[in-house]
């Protein structure tokens, strides 16, 4: 009997997680099966490059696990039951329930509309491929002059209004934000920003906070509207609420309470990673959200997995920092250097060469995919129940 290992979503965790279980793990032993609604991987932090036009590099999943032992199954998580062990799906074969050992949940997150009126109804997200493609399409009908407000001073927020403002010059391009413009970063990354925006003559407006969104404007608390013939929402993510449905042990914002390698504090037989999961940082400090976080995370709850069926050492890398890399535009960047738990350093670096590199970790974060032990030898060894019936010989991977 294999151990079943079953990995929901396949975002940059889940499909890091997947690909590198089947590189530490023999197929003889351990079935890993991949569960997710779309066959290409999206990279989640180029949707604002999508939304202005461009094209991005198809990854099909095809391609990418072809050879590795992973097992794609096309399908919509519909519902886990953490006490049963399995898993609910709709698919091309219509719903069935699919049974596992070890689960890693990796479901992500998706816009959060903060509950503000009027968002869902007319704002635009780019959390997702199919948002930024309706965004897309809405941007290409807009005409000369017309009022574009991005609502969210996060990266995210800094990325899609800066990217919208370079590829449509002709458009009247603004911001608001909750607090001042980059208040988080360092004052030569704020000086940096405020360069950058005035040279793509990006309207911000500071200190509104956005109480409703209208089809052709949004109102702020201190009683001023902004027109606004698109609204671009991305004041943050909120996790998919399907954990939050279970027994499992979550925190206030629906993440999974995991320990430092990635599992279930309530459930040991499920693991959480990315988005979906509640990890503790340096300081103390929750994870944020973000690709950056995401990774490690992946890397930390495959390599134990492995090591407890197989008998071998726990991971102890230690989860940190070190930069917040924002593109603004093609030609612009800042990189951001900050401390283990992301707190902002004196140190950034700007221009085209952050530009250059901001990009570089794009490409980097899709190749860490598709090469999920980062191109080092490794080796697949027994697991102990099957080194219990029997002797075994390891296989190099």
């Amino acid at each position: 009997m294999q151990h079943r290992i079953i990995v929901l979503g396949a975002g940059y965790t889940g499909a890091v997680a997947a690909g590198r279980l089947a590189k530490r793990l023999r197929r003889e032993d351990v079935a890993v099966t991949l569960v997710n609604a779309e066959p290409d991987f999206v990279e989640r932090v180029r949707m604002h490059q999508l939304a202005v036009g461009q094209d991005l590099k198809p990854r099909p999943f095809s391609d990418m696990f072809a050879g590795t032992g992973v097992e794609l199954r096309l399908a919509k998580v519909t519902g886990v039951d953490v006490d049963r062990r399995t898993v609910a799906v709709t698919g091309a074969n219509g719903s069935e329930e699919l049974s596992y050992d070890t689960l890693v949940y990796a479901l992500g997150s998706g816009w959060n509309a903060q509950g503000v009126p009027g968002t869902v109804e007319h704002a635009y997200e780019i959390a997702s491929r199919p948002g930024a493609l309706r965004l897309r399409e809405r941007l290409a009908r807009l005409d000369a002059g017309q009022t574009v407000v991005v609502v969210g001073g996060g990266l995210t927020g800094l990325e899609a209004t800066t990217e919208i403002a370079e590829a449509r010059p002709d458009l009247d391009v603004a911001l608001a934000v909750r607090g001042g413009l980059g208040d988080w970063l360092s004052p030569k990354g704020r000086a940096h920003l405020r360069k950058v925006f005035g040279k793509l003559g990006i309207t911000v407006y500071e200190h509104a906070a956005v109480t409703r969104v209208e089809a052709d404007r949004v109102a702020t608390a201190d009683g001023k509207t902004i027109p606004a013939a698109v609204t671009v929402w991305t004041t943050g993510f909120a996790v998919h609420p399907i954990a939050k449905a279970t027994t499992l042990e979550v925190a206030g914002t629906g993440q999974i309470v995991v320990d430092a390698t990635m599992r279930s504090v309530s459930h040991p037989d499920v693991y959480a990673v990315g988005d979906a999961a509640h990890a503790m940082g340096p300081g103390n400090k929750p994870l944020r959200m973000s690709c950056a976080s995401g990774i490690p995370t992946a890397w930390q709850a495959a390599d134990a997995i492995a090591a407890r069926l197989t008998g071998g050492k726990l991971p102890d890398t230690p989860l940190r920092y070190f930069n917040q890399c924002i593109s603004l535009g093609r030609k612009e960047g800042l990189i951001q250097y900050v401390t283990a738990d992301d707190r902002a350093v004196q140190a950034v670096l700007t221009g085209r060469l952050a530009a250059l590199y901001k990009e570089l970790v794009c490409k980097g974060a899709a190749w860490g995919v598709a090469n999920p032990t980062l191109g080092l030898p490794t080796r697949r060894r027994v697991t102990r129940e099957r080194a219990a019936r029997g002797p075994a010989v390891e296989a190099l991977g």
